[in-house]
């Protein structure tokens, strides 16, 4: 049952406060922070052809090795997201960050191969698929529901951003000292990231607390909790995640096989598919920032978007579909490369919109839990994608033949979830359900 704003013994809500400078800190750090996550994701792709070369691999092994980053991600993502409502995210994020150096550093060891390659990844994908989750919890502690829509954005807009730095620069790393010192270059980004969030990482005033339970002005609950079921099995939930798990596909896949794909079939070196992989995530930035900036004047202005936020998103992967249709099929560089620009990024904007969706419907403390399971879910496009492909490409009479079926099915994925989003993704009309407020200020018992 749906409570009341405001009830006997409970102060209003109090009115939302702008963000200050401190939150705007904290959430360029946590840009850092994305930006080495996907800078190290995006070393195995990149050297991927080296990889393959000097280790004698056939792609489904190489797929193989790039699915074994998504092993534990799933488990790690929802376990370390449960550690939320007993361990501060600050500490959280800084034990990530070491962990991923220690991942990444041994494959310097010369004598290094296929084994260590696929433990390394292994302990890299634990330590880096509660990310995004812990990252998001912790950077809405510092803003109102109405405000997090941008500072979500700037976070995925790391991911962009760390292909964006790392494929021409790792790319550089490859061609003049070898592929293995691109995994130490990246190594050693997250030890300077941890350096400096161990003396500027701080809780924001908005985050839940950890540990007993906060009460509120009577002795009761500041904001009960709901049934997890209730959300999990929400329309909302499910078209979100569906949704995301599309936009993580195809991230996947361009991540792991772009890089070969422009050498094997468009014919490009490794400098122009280093320098076409990072012109793409600039673009993949540039619409993920592009469509915060927009929800934020939106909020400031008092107006709402003309389609729910579910419906949006869906026909931007709607469009996407289309998009990687057009790359998978044209055969003239000047209509397939330009999808790569902007496009075929639109999917992303999902990724943003279902976390923000799933915050705005679940109390501030299980929030890091049911981000944790949201990210679990979508990241299985990590393992799959990877694998998928590499299968359709080996199994293929040519690599041009198969490369064109695996973004076909790419395209369909992007095109049954966005309609399903479009049509049942409503995070107010759930909120409104399970009676949660907008305002995280107000002290509002929840009746279930």
């Amino acid at each position: 049952m749906e409570s009341t704003t405001a009830q006997a013994g409970h102060p209003g809500p109090v009115p939302p406060q702008p963000p200050g400078r401190p939150a705007w800190t904290t959430t360029w750090l946590l840009l850092a922070f994305m930006l080495v996550n996907f800078a190290d994701k995006a070393v195995l792709g990149l050297a991927g052809p080296e990889i393959m070369k000097e280790l004698g691999l056939t792609r489904q092994e190489f797929g193989t090795a790039q699915a074994a980053f998504f092993s534990l991600f799933s488990l790690s993502a929802v376990g370390v997201s449960f550690l939320t409502r007993k361990v501060r995210t600050s500490v959280l994020l800084l034990a990530m960050g070491l962990l991923w150096s220690v991942a990444q550093l041994p494959m310097l060891w010369a004598a290094a191969g296929f084994g260590t390659l696929i433990a390394t990844r292994v302990l890299l994908g634990f330590a880096e698929g509660p990310a995004a989750p812990v990252a998001v919890h912790h950077v809405h502690g510092w803003f109102e529901q109405r405000e997090r829509t941008l500072p979500t954005a700037i976070l995925m807009v790391g991911a962009a951003a760390g292909v964006a730095v790392a494929a021409p620069t790792l790319g550089a790393v490859i061609t003049h000292f070898g592929w293995r010192w691109a995994f130490g270059a990246a190594g050693l980004a997250g030890l300077l990231w941890a350096a400096v969030w161990t003396v500027k990482g701080r809780e924001g005033p908005l985050a839940p607390p950890v540990g007993r339970r906060v009460h509120g002005a009577d002795g009761g609950p500041a904001l009960a909790e709901v049934p997890l079921r209730s959300i999990f099995f929400s329309g909302t939930f499910i078209t979100a995640a569906s949704g995301a798990f599309g936009a993580y596909w195809v991230m996947s896949a361009k991540l792991t096989w772009l890089p070969d794909y422009l050498q094997t079939v468009v014919g490009w070196d490794l400098k122009q598919a280093s320098a076409a992989v990072g012109g793409g995530a600039v673009a993949n930035g540039a619409v993920l920032l592009a469509h915060g900036l927009l929800a934020r004047r939106a909020t400031l202005r008092g107006a709402g978007g003309k389609l729910p936020a579910g419906a949006g998103a869906g026909l931007l992967l709607v469009a996407s579909a289309l998009a990687v249709t057009v790359f998978a099929t044209a055969d003239a560089l000047w209509l397939k490369v330009p999808m790569m620009f902007g496009p075929m990024a639109l999917a992303l904007v999902m990724i943003t919109v279902a976390q923000t969706a799933i915050a705005r419907m679940t109390p501030p403390s299980q929030r890091g839990v049911v981000l944790g399971a949201l990210v679990a879910v979508f990241a299985l496009g990590g393992i799959v994608s990877p694998l998928a492909l590499g299968w359709i490409v080996d199994s293929a009479a040519s690599a041009t033949i198969g490369y064109r079926t695996g973004w076909l099915v790419t395209a369909a994925l992007l095109l049954v979830t966005g309609i399903l989003a479009a049509l049942f993704m409503r995070p107010e009309k759930d909120a409104r359900r399970l009676g949660v407020p907008e305002s995280l200020t107000a002290d509002v018992p929840v009746s279930h």
